[in-house]
């Protein structure tokens, strides 16, 4: 499965919404995260899109208006850090139900 992560600038945020309802993009795994969240001192959103080679064009293509598509190396960095705080909420919700 191939990703791609965009950053968007805070003041073009609400575009998010309507480029994630796009129906081949709204078909993949999509995760959205304030930079600050991350620990990244920038004022901009995050949009992680994990799914087909078809699906990061057409985000490539519509985000390319709203902000802009990080290089590969910024790209893994921020990758690792919403996977990485994933995995802290599944086993956060795994040691409240007992898993």
């Amino acid at each position: 499965m191939s990703y791609a992560i965009f950053s968007v600038e805070k003041t073009q945020a609400s575009k998010i919404n309507k480029i994630l309802k796009d129906d081949l993009i709204s078909r993949q795994s999509i995760s959205v995260r304030d930079a600050k969240a991350l620990s990244i001192e920038k004022d901009v959103r995050y949009v992680l899109i994990e799914g087909t080679d078809e699906a990061i064009a057409k985000a490539d293509e519509l985000f390319s208006e709203v902000g802009k598509k990080e290089d590969e190396e910024e790209a893994k960095n921020i990758y690792d850090k919403i996977k990485s705080e994933e995995s802290d909420v599944a086993t956060g919700v795994g040691m409240i139900f007992g898993d």
